[in-house]
């Protein structure tokens, strides 16, 4: 019976997915639009899985998600790096709040053409593209982590002996934790968002710049399976960074409440 139940569990969660794709099948079926506008999802799963054979995917997937991750690993260390400062050192916050109270609400893929006119169209313009874009939410959580850390446990430290460094290592830092991984969770995503957008503009290998080359080409099946592979890829990130969380925040206090 338990099984029975986790199977209805997973069908329920993924009802309204099932309902799109078979919502999506039936509409190229009736022929309300031509299959070049609209081709089956059936027929998207055979180019994918032809792709995949090939492996034309595997290697865009491979390229899109080195240039996301290396642009989030540049925009988690200095995102939190900037973030604490700011919390912990007042001339840091000074100079840093401004901006980004400005940066933040700023669609920063509107700077694509200047970081294509300075660093080019290849593979560092694209990563520093996805870090200048991802660094804001981990800024914004790290500062607010750090600036949120119980005083009376940093009182408690300094009147046992503990020097700065150990404060911030062994007290601040884990305690913001939850909520800098909150940030690293936003811009995970938005990594790899400005990642395809950025390859659809400077071209290139890699998911986004074959979604341009198929409609170039009005390959329409090659497009939406490009689009089902950013899907499934995105998918995968926001499963991993959850099952991440879990694991290294095993020893807080929302691991018991989960």
């Amino acid at each position: 019976m338990a099984g029975v139940s986790a199977i209805g569990q997973a069908l329920l969660r993924w009802a309204s997915i099932l309902g799109v794709l078979a919502l999506w099948q039936g509409f190229a079926e009736a022929h309300v639009v031509s299959a070049f506008l609209l081709p089956a999802f059936s027929t998207v799963v055979v180019r994918l899985y032809h792709d995949v054979v090939s492996g034309d995917v595997i290697l865009g997937i491979a390229l899109t998600l080195y240039r996301a991750f290396a642009g989030f690993a540049l925009a988690a260390v200095a995102g939190i790096a900037i973030g604490v400062m700011i919390a912990r050192v007042p001339p840091m916050r000074w100079f840093f709040d401004p901006l980004v109270s400005i940066g933040l609400p700023m669609p920063k893929i509107a700077f694509l053409p200047v970081f294509i006119l300075w660093f080019g169209v290849f593979d560092a313009s694209k990563i520093l593209m996805v870090a200048f874009s991802a660094v804001f939410p981990v800024v914004v959580s790290a500062w607010a982590a750090a600036d949120g850390v119980e005083h009376v446990l940093l009182w408690s430290a300094l009147s046992l002996g503990a020097s700065r460094a150990q404060l911030l290592w062994e007290i601040a830092l884990p305690s913001s934790l939850p909520q800098i991984f909150t940030g690293l969770q936003v811009a995970m995503p938005i990594a790899l968002i400005v990642e395809i957008i950025s390859e659809m503009a400077m071209g290139g290998e890699g998911l986004g710049g074959s979604i341009m080359t198929d409609m170039r080409f009005a390959d329409s099946p090659g497009v939406f399976a490009g689009i089902l592979a950013i899907a499934i890829v995105g998918a995968g990130l926001v499963r991993a960074m959850e099952l991440i969380r879990r694991r290294l925040l095993v020893w807080h206090a929302e691991a018991s409440a989960a």
